[in-house]
């Protein structure tokens, strides 16, 4: 077996995703290595999402080993903001042609790699490897070895060739990448008792940014960030952390068991979205930096913190209320938010008539439950036909979804609002609330949807009488007026 292979297994058979968590070993195991159906990449591929887990660190150059195209179709997907460097944002890649299918790309690769680093001097590079040199052979561990060695530059291999499986999955491997190359390999210049990690947090439009200045003002250090707004050298020390919270654990679930694992880091699964999420999340990561020998007093600061700034956010979502009392809301997402969005809009006193299950664990399930007290609007899967007729029928005042879906609601002459990484407000924190409520208060209070749900002129009874009538008035006649509406 490749150690492609070996990875890909050991991956599949992580015991904290979602779909092992009630399987025995054995059963783990068998379950895991059935081959992948026709089309299981078609939401992305591996390489697509190992690229978005590890794209957010700013400071690296991301080298992608393979066609043009492949870098095309994966740059600057998300809004992934930074503080600071923006060589991210370049797109790097080794171009290969048909040349380089009958000689091999390794030289070339090793040319990139050289190029990248006398002209942008960044602290690594991150190779990408693509289906094409996968298929051909060519070994990117040994040229990052050897460029690594050469230039005095960590050179990190992120082997997640397309075809090996889901996007998902690309996201464990990006993370596996991280653990076997990157973390734990420096140690910072000092550490403090409430040092912390946020795993799965990916600074879309700099949500992290709204929620760093709470941590800040408690004495609470973000170490790492994995991997929004990231520096290299920031999660190389990720290990001496004394906590973590889990933010997107379907795709990086490995990252935090395995950091708990090797260097004891506890974790837990939270979320930023909505006031009792936000508040819930600094109560447990205070009590967890507690236990981990932080200050006995910083759960009692913690509390003064989340009173304060829950009486500002509720100050502030008052006036929404009474217009977003009742309204129905179809949730077409994924992950986390399938359930952390539902406590924030029934914060609001709005209703939710569906919410997906996409992406999901068992735990963001459970608490689907907890908060709906049912799991009769949860679905796995809801056709465009089925969405249609759902938003056609108002059974839902709105939707909010990702970007491949608002045709449907546009179709439906239903206000749609951007949920998912596209999006260009953000969503966490107190602040990040009152974004999402005045988004959805301005799609559906916005007058097209009166104008575009009247009948067209041509679907009125009286059309024709209409139409004769305009063409027989004269321009005298109506002096400058519009006649019959």
């Amino acid at each position: 077996m490749s150690a492609l292979q070996q990875k890909v297994a050991s991956v599949l058979e992580e015991p904290g995703c979602a779909t092992n968590q009630a399987k025995g070993e054995k059963e783990r195991k068998a379950g895991c290595k059935k081959q992948l159906t026709p089309g299981a990449a078609a939401g992305g591929c591996a390489f697509d999402g190992a690229k978005i887990a590890l794209q957010p660190i700013v400071d690296v150059a991301h080298l992608v080993h393979g066609p043009i195209a492949c870098e095309g179709n994966s740059w600057d997907s998300r809004h992934t903001l930074s503080s600071g460097s923006h060589i991210y944002r370049t797109g790097f890649t080794t171009d290969m042609n048909e040349m380089d299918v009958v000689y091999g790309g390794e030289k070339k690769l090793y040319r990139a790699i050289k190029e990248i680093i006398d002209k942008y001097d960044p602290p690594a590079v991150f190779v990408y490897q693509t289906c094409l040199p996968a298929m051909i052979g060519d070994d990117i561990e040994a040229v990052c070895k050897a460029a690594a060695a050469k230039f005095g530059k960590p050179v990190i291999p992120v082997n997640a060739p397309g075809f090996v499986g889901s996007k998902n999955l690309g996201n464990k491997l990006g993370g596996e990448a991280l653990l076997d190359y990157v973390i734990g390999t420096r140690e910072p210049e000092y550490t403090t008792p409430c040092d912390i990690n946020l795993i799965g947090e990916y600074n879309v439009v700099g949500e992290l940014w709204q929620v760093k200045s709470l941590f800040d003002e408690l004495g609470i250090r973000i170490l790492a960030t994995i991997s929004g707004d990231g520096r290299y050298n920031d999660i190389a020390t990720a290990h001496k952390a004394r906590a973590a919270i889990m933010l997107c654990s379907q795709a990086l679930i490995n990252v935090a068991r395995k950091m708990e694992e090797r260097y004891g880091i506890p974790f837990f699964e939270g979320s930023f979205y909505g006031v009792s999420d936000m508040s819930d999340a600094l109560r447990k990561i205070s009590a967890l930096l507690v236990r981990q020998g932080g200050p006995a007093d910083l759960p009692e600061r913690a509390e003064a913190l989340i009173a304060r700034e829950e009486a500002k956010a509720w100050a502030r979502l008052e006036p929404y209320k009474a217009r977003l009392k009742g309204k129905r809301v179809l949730l077409f997402t994924g992950g986390v938010k399938s359930w952390s969005v539902v406590s924030a809009l029934q914060e609001v006193g709005m209703e939710i008539v569906g919410t997906s299950m996409r992406k999901t664990t068992a735990n963001d399930r459970e608490k689907v439950k907890e908060i709906m007290g049912t799991d009769a609007h949860m679905f796995d899967e809801l056709p465009p036909r089925e969405m249609y007729r759902m938003l056609r029928d108002s059974q839902a005042d709105v939707m909010l979804s990702g970007g491949r879906s608002q045709f449907v609601a546009l179709k439906a002459k239903t206000p749609w609002v951007e949920i998912n990484q596209e999006r260009h407000h953000a969503l966490a924190g107190y602040d990040g609330i009152v974004n999402l409520v005045d988004e959805i208060d301005k799609a559906l209070y916005n007058p097209v949807w009166q104008q575009v749900r009247q009948p067209a002129p041509w679907e009125r009874p009286d059309w024709e009488q209409d139409l004769e009538e305009w063409q027989s008035c004269s321009q005298e006649e109506c002096a400058g007026e519009v006649c019959h509406g």
